[in-house]
């Protein structure tokens, strides 16, 4: 049996290559992940601009303060120097304060400082601020964690700041920020925050509804359970589970909490997780012909997403009464049908996370779908195959395999910045 699980693997990442060769090697203007890609045109920051466009302490930029680091402190040890050679350190106060900082901030750092060289041959990076341990910044900056840092370029030239800020975010800082007309401001997430690690879940406490009767909690859920879901047009029917794309239990996880009234629901997930959202201007009261999927965290009050009606008969669009943030200790779970939606607590939600684009997703997991259907069919007493639950917690191989591709063939941008967790380099 495992020859077989082996041999399917192979089988299955040969056919996505071909998938993705064959789809390459198609013309046309249509917007295709095969499409060929051009090098990417870089656009300056304005003076004032900050990317993401959200506050700085927020779950979707570097996320929440988690308290000043001394000399003294156990977090002490979370700081290292950065001695890269290819950077210029202020250092007015002659400690090398501004050299420590946080494992990811020095990774982003020393990636911006290759990038500030190949813009302009003979130009470094230059930080002027960085860990503050003197008190010099406001409250609660991120500068006294070691996750901040203040950058110009060696030559000071000021013309150049804007590009530098956005050289900042191709090079992955958590939040950029045209600050001052002599500095750019940079800061990372937290190496072990919960906001860093969200991932694209639920909480194991949330419930799906069985083709057999009755609701059943996601975390039970197990291959050969048929669960109600709907098709693109909105219409309600049960689909298989197929396999846990992620499963962290009784991990805590900070999740978005999305409220309706009419109907009323309530739904708990995380930020990089979709959720379909009808458009406003559409006044229909059944289907999702026209819905649009969005992340977790970009679905505002006064929208509308789709709520299971009374007679559990149709969806009808619900607007969202309220988003707030909610952190639980009841395991997080990922769950995949093979029509990739499911209702959860009564909301229509996609399978999907980390591209917010649900058919795309949907038809990356087309040879996962595929050859899960075969083996189930050679070998129906093989618990699901590789289209089962995983036997140990963790990120599906199959959903790591994606990322990895969506990374080289996709725009850093198209990928939430908390849909999943990567070990730094």
């Amino acid at each position: 049996m495992d020859e077989m699980l082996l041999l399917t693997r192979i089988l299955l990442v040969g056919f996505i290559c071909a998938l993705l060769v064959s789809s390459g090697l198609t013309c046309g203007p249509g917007r295709g992940i095969g499409k060929r890609r051009h090098p990417k045109k870089l656009t300056p920051l304005a003076y004032k601009q900050f990317i993401p466009n959200v506050a700085e302490k927020t779950l979707g930029a570097s996320g929440r303060y988690e308290g000043k680091i001394t000399r003294n402190s156990e977090r002490f040890k979370e700081l290292t120097p950065n001695y890269n050679p290819d950077i210029i350190f202020k250092d007015e106060e002659n400690t090398g304060a501004d050299r420590l900082m946080t494992q990811r901030c020095k990774d982003k750092l020393n990636a911006l400082a290759i990038s500030v060289m190949n813009q302009w041959p003979g130009v470094k990076l230059r930080v002027t601020e960085g860990w503050d341990e003197d008190g010099h910044h406001s409250e609660e900056s991120l500068h006294y964690e070691g996750r901040a840092v203040d950058i110009t370029t060696s030559d000071r030239d000021r013309s150049k700041y804007g590009m530098l800020a956005r050289l900042a975010v191709e090079a992955g800082f958590d939040w950029v920020y045209y600050e001052s007309k002599a500095h750019i401001h940079c800061s990372v997430k937290a190496e072990n925050s919960v906001a860093a690690k969200s991932g694209g879940c639920f909480p194991g406490s949330a419930t799906v509804h069985l083709e057999q009767g009755g609701t059943k909690l996601v975390k039970d859920l197990s291959p050969g359970d048929r669960v109600l879901a709907a098709d693109a047009e909105g219409r309600l029917l049960y689909s298989d589970f197929l396999t846990f794309l992620d499963r962290e239990d009784g991990s805590h996880k900070l999740f978005y909490v999305i409220e309706t009234r009419q109907p009323r629901a309530r739904l708990l997930l995380t930020a990089a997780h979709l959720l379909f959202v009808a458009p406003q201007h559409n006044q229909s009261q059944e289907g999702t012909p026209s819905s649009q999927a969005l992340f977790a965290s970009r679905v505002r009050p006064g929208q509308r997403v789709y709520v299971l009606g009374e007679g559990g008969q149709q969806l009808l669009p619900a607007s969202v009464h309220s988003v707030s943030l909610r952190e639980e200790a009841s395991g997080a779970y990922a769950p995949l049908t093979a029509q990739g939606t499911i209702l959860i607590n009564r909301v229509l939600a996609s399978c999907y996370a980390v591209i917010e684009e649900h058919s795309w997703a949907h038809w990356a997991f087309a040879p996962f779908r595929l050859l899960q259907g075969m083996l189930a069919a050679l070998c129906p007493s093989g618990g699901g195959g590789p289209g089962g639950a995983p036997a140990a917690p963790g990120i599906h191989w199959y959903s790591r395999l994606l990322y990895r591709i969506g990374s080289w063939v996709l725009d850093s941008d198209s990928l939430h910045p908390l849909g999943m967790v990567v070990q730094s380099s």
